[in-house]
């Protein structure tokens, strides 16, 4: 078999998104959603691999600024369309293109990858670590009620076209970007994701509707969200189906859940990706009712090693030589000293015995916080070669709020 890998000509696009859709089950996205990503995708950091005139693997990466522990944004390539066609599977084609995307990534002088992965058994054998969880809630509201905060009635609350006001809800969102690992500075264009509402992703739901938390003219809040009517012999049962919800306070953000609580006709609230440490959790009166589950969300690589651990704050001081394996970039191979604190930190290569030994992948499973070093060593998968590095390592790498990646790319 001869294949040619390549960037993605703005004319194959259709044959390329065409295997990637098969790939993904075969079932065509709506007009709105092609265009839509049509739009985003930015030719010269998308990779096709190609048998003739056939494309048989995808693969692309769009320009972000990720939020890390600090509250810098850090420059991160976003994994994206990745796949193989069943017809050329076990031939390498997968692994070329993590290996030129890489090198792709390094070139480009991105010190991180980041990728959702619909598999998470794959990427680890690239670098990648699971770095953010996501909390996912069925909350019974027949059963459930909330603990309101003092100030939440001074919260006035109102119905918006959510492109009426999706400028606003944009601006208040990027005011919140640095307050939490994990989230996605948005770029030009990517605004236009919170507002996609195709009829067939909605599943017998509304369309999307919106409110606005408001406090003497000032927005502090908004939920979009769309609501799901159902009835049964005892009366109505519907679910409401929340899909962002930001506010700037505790008064705002319990107006926010109160409201979707309260919604008539409705029954249940559902929530799929939500903060670990979401403040909800702290509202309801009856957390087992909630039906709370959680999975993986972000996962992160470290493609330069010492750019990436120098772009984060930590949380107590640090003094550490970390030995990295990392078969895949073996750029970051060998052992770097770590130093830093709350102010900054420089990571740069050392022959100083290692403090701890460990893979990139572990490294990317620790970076925004979200799982403690000394977990991973539980699980053997960090080695402490210094009694007393473990719990300085974990206790520096950690994070004061639990990194959260708020939607999918």
């Amino acid at each position: 078999m001869t294949t040619e890998l390549r960037e993605l000509r703005p004319e194959d696009w259709d044959k390329y998104y065409g295997t990637l859709e098969l790939a993904f089950g075969g079932v065509a996205e709506a007009p709105e959603e092609h265009e839509l990503w049509n739009a985003l995708t930015e030719f010269d950091r998308f990779f096709g691999t190609w048998d003739g005139d056939t494309c048989v693997g995808t693969t692309g990466a769009f320009s972000f600024r990720l939020s890390v522990p600090g509250g810098a944004l850090v420059d991160a390539a976003g994994v994206t369309m990745v796949s193989v066609a069943a017809t050329h599977r076990r031939r390498g084609v997968l692994t070329s293109m993590m290996r030129r995307q890489l090198d792709d990534v390094r070139a480009k002088g991105e010190a991180l990858a980041v990728l959702t992965a619909s598999e998470p058994v794959i990427y680890g054998r690239f670098g990648y670590g699971a770095a953010t969880q996501a909390l996912q809630a069925e909350i019974d509201t027949t059963r459930v009620r909330l603990s309101m905060p003092p100030g939440t009635d001074d919260v006035r609350l109102r119905y918006a076209k959510p492109a009426d006001v999706h400028a606003a809800c944009e601006e208040l969102y990027a005011r919140r970007v640095g307050e939490r690992p994990g989230m996605l500075a948005r770029q030009p264009g990517w605004e236009r994701l919170g507002l996609l509402d195709v009829e067939s992703e909605r599943h017998g739901a509304s369309p999307l509707q919106c409110v606005l938390a408001e406090r003497e003219g000032e927005l502090v809040g908004y939920a979009r969200f769309r609501t799901k009517p159902d009835w049964d012999a005892a009366g109505p049962k519907g679910t409401v189906r929340v899909s962002d919800l930001e506010a700037d306070d505790p008064a705002a953000y319990a107006a926010l859940w109160r409201f979707l609580f309260g919604i008539d006709l409705m029954s249940k609230v559902e929530a799929h990706s939500r903060p670990m440490d979401d403040a909800v959790l702290q509202l309801v009166t009856d957390p087992r009712r909630c039906n709370i589950r959680v999975r993986d969300s972000l996962h992160v690589r470290l493609v330069e090693v010492g750019a990436a651990l120098e772009a984060r704050t930590y949380r107590a001081p640090v003094n550490l030589v970390f030995d990295v394996e990392d078969a895949f970039c073996p750029w970051n191979q060998g052992r770097w000293r770590l130093t830093g604190d709350v102010k900054g930190a420089t990571c740069e290569r050392t022959d100083d015995d290692a403090d701890l030994a460990l893979s990139v992948r572990e490294l990317g499973a620790a970076y925004l916080g979200g799982h403690s070093l000394m977990s991973l060593a539980a699980a053997g998968r960090v080695r402490e070669l210094r009694p007393g590095a473990l719990a300085e390592a974990a206790l520096a790498f950690g994070s004061d709020v639990a990194p959260w990646l708020p939607h999918g790319f």
